[in-house]
């Protein structure tokens, strides 16, 4: 089997789908091999000989170029002679380059760099590596203008020809397209997708379609086996086909494929192979689309149930040029640095999401709505072994919504094998995630979570059936920050009824939540209807009408919808996007909100301060019995016992207090107690450690209080010497 990534999806590390199937395939046994056509094809574009043939082509057909497109290829043995060094410095393979680069000559430079922002305020005097990487990538970006302008419409780093497959409710634009003659850049796919095939010899080749910019690529790569390779078997699967293709029926679509998949991919694949060995009849196939006397047949009869998490085996990324893939910087963006530069290894924590049940999401679909976990134990096991074999301590996990409990769980775990990760993943803003929970994760390595504030309003929110508030927001953003992990919030605009006057409080939201500090990234994005979301499903609930597209054959994802209650939602995008380009930047507070906007707005009903109360509310800790401790403050090394004299006359007895000597990671420090109290304090300090297996909770305390015969512990946990030990790193989980 060969399992392909068309193009293109990331630069800078690989779409998971195809080391998930691979890590499920090594589990029945079936041999398989993977590759990322996308980067072999972006490399093969952006090297000497690709740029050879691009310039070449463009001479010999004597187009007529923009002033930018002149310029560019003006200067084309400049790029010849930098393109290969270029490459190698964003594989991170030759970083002396990034001083030449830094110079301002080595590269040469059209429109892109017109547009440059202030570096010395985004690098620094020293950043120098950063830099050269973001000036690199804006010399690539140039080579990407000229590509579209000259040779390739369609061409995109992340995306191929989106726009004939977004909302590509018919078939017949993607089909004409299709059977145009290839232009140099589909040849080169071509040619790669051939040394594949010579290399593999498969008899079953599986395509997985993530988004819409995959979809062109991959039915070109259909395309070339259906006339090359008529024998082989071409099963299409993956995010799209299971948002977009739940209805497909244009026959045409099976002149690329034999097989589209729903959902998870596992059973489907594996009762694909059975059929193929013929020990499995056709009908009883699990969510599988097949063309059946020219026309399109769905079966999904089979009694075999989905795969469970604990047996989809560990993503295995061998096969896959994981030292070949490019650190970029696009933007000036904390978190979309991190989708863009480095390479992670990429899991699921869980499968499905925990809440499904956001209005705006596709809660109807089995990847949202189907929860399944697996223990921190099996996870830390997949970790290890992805580890060790991509040499890479970098995790993105990809879920939908980490399930705070199970984030918990996985950080002791991670912290108790003392393994070195760095990890990131997306979250809700819900009131389980403590100061304390934050500290432990950032402890184990978390360094940045993503979440959906959305419509900063809570008249919205509770429409939208988040399940927080604005002001729990701010709560939990404050904790996440506090601990030292980078927060980004997923901000929306346009859901159904949303007014001008919601809009508008919900950038003073916004802008205070910057300027608290509490966020330090953020996007705001238009609301979008799908068919599989409840408000798609149920639009008359939320006050909107669809008004299309009619469905064809083909796709059927995304809704175009009359909103006769809100605002024109279209009208507040560029002041949106402009003003938390600013707020990201630590500027524009004191601009009024009209600033960002040049029509007349209405004044904001949000109370200047509003953010800033709502992260002084006091916390009130409540410790359950079941709550487990843990010592994140060093280990205790000494005790000394200093007899004081309680008063003055010399009948009074004499009280000891103890000074317990304590080693962190970054300092040895000192407290002082009771004596009795501090014996009990190095018991704890020793049993709330990541080394214990067994936990040790709130209630194992009381009873060491009890068999101590200490003071009152309700006063205990409210004195100055306990919230001393809770500012040391005295966490309960």
């Amino acid at each position: 089997m060969l399992l392909i990534t068309p193009p293109f999806t990331q630069l800078n590390t690989p779409y998971p789908a195809t080391a998930y199937l691979k890590g499920f395939l090594n589990t029945i046994q079936r041999p398989s091999v993977q590759a990322d056509l996308g980067i072999e094809l972006l490399l093969e574009i952006f090297s000497k000989t690709g740029l050879t043939k691009i310039f070449d082509q463009i001479e010999e057909l004597d187009l007529e170029l923009s002033d930018n497109g002149f310029r560019i290829f003006t200067n084309r043995e400049h790029y010849l002679r930098s393109i290969d060094p270029v490459i190698r410095f964003l594989q991170n393979k030759d970083q002396t380059l990034a001083l030449n680069i830094c110079t301002g000559n080595y590269l040469p430079q059209a429109e892109r760099f017109n547009h440059e922002t202030d570096l010395e305020w985004a690098f620094g005097i020293m950043g120098t590596h950063d830099k050269a990487r973001y000036l690199a990538t804006l010399y690539l970006e140039d080579l990407g203008d000229l590509i579209i302008e000259t040779i390739d419409p369609h061409f995109g780093f992340n995306r191929y020809a989106e726009r004939i497959a977004r909302t590509a409710t018919h078939f017949d634009e993607l089909f004409l397209t299709l059977n145009e003659p290839n232009t140099l850049i589909i040849n080169m796919l071509e040619l790669l997708l051939k040394k594949q095939v010579e290399l593999a010899n498969p008899t079953v080749v599986c395509i997985t379609i993530p988004f819409p910019g995959n979809v062109y690529g991959a039915l070109k790569c259909a395309q070339y086996l259906k006339t090359n390779h008529p024998q082989i078997k071409i099963i299409l699967g993956g995010g799209y086909a299971n948002t977009e293709l739940r209805s497909v029926s244009d026959p045409r679509v099976f002149q690329f494929a034999d097989f589209i998949t729903l959902d998870d991919g596992e059973a489907p694949l594996q009762n694909i192979l059975e059929y193929l060995d013929g020990k499995r009849e056709k009908s009883t196939l699990k969510r599988t689309f097949c063309s059946e006397n020219g026309n399109v047949t769905y079966w999904n009869d089979s009694t075999q149930p989905d795969i469970p998490q604990s047996q989809v085996g560990t993503p295995d990324y061998s096969n896959l040029q994981l030292d070949k893939y490019l650190s970029v910087i696009e933007v000036v963006n904390p978190m979309h640095r991190l989708w863009s530069d480095g390479r992670w290894n990429k899991l699921t924590l869980a499968h499905g999401c925990y809440w499904a049940k956001c209005t705006f999401c596709d809660t109807s679909l089995d990847y949202i709505k189907r929860y399944e976990s697996v223990s921190a134990s099996v996870l830390c096991d997949r970790i290890e072994a992805i580890i060790a074999q991509t040499g890479e301590h970098g995790f993105h996990f990809v879920d939908e919504a980490a399930p705070p409990a199970l984030m918990r769980d996985l950080a002791i775990e991670i912290l108790r094998r003392k393994l070195t990760v760095v990890w990131w993943t997306n979250v809700r803003f819900e009131k389980s995630f403590t100061n304390d929970l934050c500290k432990l994760l950032r402890t184990s390595g978390c360094i940045a979570i993503s979440g959906g504030l959305e419509v900063a309003s809570d008249r919205l929110l509770k429409k939208m059936k988040k399940g927080v508030t604005v002001a729990q927001v701010a709560k939990v953003t404050n904790a996440f920050t506090e601990a030292g992990i980078m927060v980004h919030a997923y901000l929306m605009y346009g859901f159904p009824t949303q007014t001008t006057q919601e809009t508008i409080d919900s950038l003073e939201m916004v802008r205070q939540l910057f300027l608290n500090e509490v966020i330090q990234s953020g996007f705001w994005h238009q609301f979008a209807m799908t068919a599989h979301s409840q408000v798609g499903l149920h639009p008359a609930d939320y006050d909107v009408e669809i008004t299309g597209p009619k469905f064809g054959g083909f796709a059927e994802n995304d809704l175009f919808h009359l909103d006769s209650k809100g605002a024109n939602h279209e009208k507040f995008s560029e002041g949106l996007k402009h003003s938390i380009y600013n707020y990201m930047q630590g500027v524009g507070f004191d601009e009024p909100l009209q600033y960002w906007f040049d029509f007349n707005i209405p004044a904001t009903t949000v109370l200047p301060n509003y953010i800033e109360k709502c992260i002084q509310v006091p916390d009130k800790t409540t410790f359950h019995d079941n709550n487990q401790i843990l010592w994140l403050g060093g280990k205790p090394i000494e005790i000394i016992v200093t007899p004081v004299k309680k008063g003055r006359k010399s009948k009074e007895a004499s009280i000891n207090y103890a000074e317990i000597i304590i080693c962190s990671s970054t300092e040895e420090y000192a407290l002082f107690f009771e004596e009795n109290i501090a014996r009990l304090i190095v018991e704890l300090m020793d049993r709330a450690t990541f080394e214990n297996s067994s936990k040790y909770c709130v209630h194992d305390l009381r009873t060491s209080f009890d068999e101590h015969k200490l003071s009152n512990f309700d006063q205990f946990i409210e004195s100055e010497g306990f919230q001393m030990l809770r500012n040391r790193g005295l966490i309960f989980v």
